[in-house]
């Protein structure tokens, strides 16, 4: 059993984080925990290495005490993506947070097509983030300009795609798994990749599974977690 003294000297912990959750209250729950069970004192630093969408689910790295200090470094780190591309439609955030927007002509879409089209997104890219995104323009978020049907104008920039497969092909959904540098939007890319089959896409599931050597495979339900901590 681990002890207050043992979280301040720093501590990684896997979580799965479930569907719906932002990754702060999944991160603010763990510290109430904490506090509450392991008698942590309020100003306890405890952090992610790398938010997730609440639409995502999957690995969340919490650092906590000493070892806040090493969240840059595990930010850096290459990621894991799983997930389900649907082809044949766009929404304004490239994903279920809006409603679909436009719809696309699927019927010249076939394997060859997706699997040769996965070729062009391999290495360095450049991407667009979605304009539902928490980056800032002018100190306002972006998604905050968007909610208020405001357009601004997104610079794109650099990212790298170290692997792309399509694992399952069933028309309208596509499945895959990616593995990119840090500030990849997969979003982004279900968008940019059904304009590259001359249709539409958005992103419809996506889950993160890898951070570096870290696997979803090792991480533990939030529920559990405050389970394993003393009463």
């Amino acid at each position: 059993m681990k002890t207050a003294e043992d979280y301040i000297n720093g501590q990684i912990i896997l979580i799965d984080k479930p569907l719906h959750w932002t990754s702060f209250q999944a991160v603010n729950k763990m510290k109430y925990a904490l506090i509450n069970k392991v008698g942590l004192p309020k100003k306890f630093k405890i952090g992610h290495a790398g938010t997730l969408d609440p639409l995502a689910s999957g690995l969340l790295l919490v650092c906590t005490g000493k070892f806040t200090k090493r969240i840059t470094e595990f930010q850096g780190q290459a990621k894991e993506y799983t997930g389900t591309f649907f082809i044949g439609a766009t929404t304004p955030s490239y994903d279920l947070e809006t409603e679909i927007d436009q719809t696309f002509d699927t019927s010249h879409i076939d394997e060859s097509l997706i699997q040769e089209t996965v070729k062009q997104f391999l290495g360095e890219i450049d991407q667009k983030p979605p304009v539902f995104s928490a980056i800032k323009k002018d100190g306002i978020r972006l998604y905050e300009h968007a909610r208020a049907g405001e357009y601004v104008e997104i610079a794109s920039r650099k990212t790298t795609i170290h692997e792309f497969e399509i694992t399952r092909i069933a028309l309208p959904e596509v499945d895959f798994r990616v593995v990119c540098s840090k500030g990849t939007y997969i979003r982004s890319l279900a968008y940019d990749f059904g304009k590259a089959i001359h249709s539409g896409s958005h992103l419809i599931v996506l889950r993160r599974t890898k951070i570096g050597n870290y696997d979803v495979d090792n991480a533990i339900d939030i529920t559990l977690f405050e389970q394993s901590l003393p009463h």
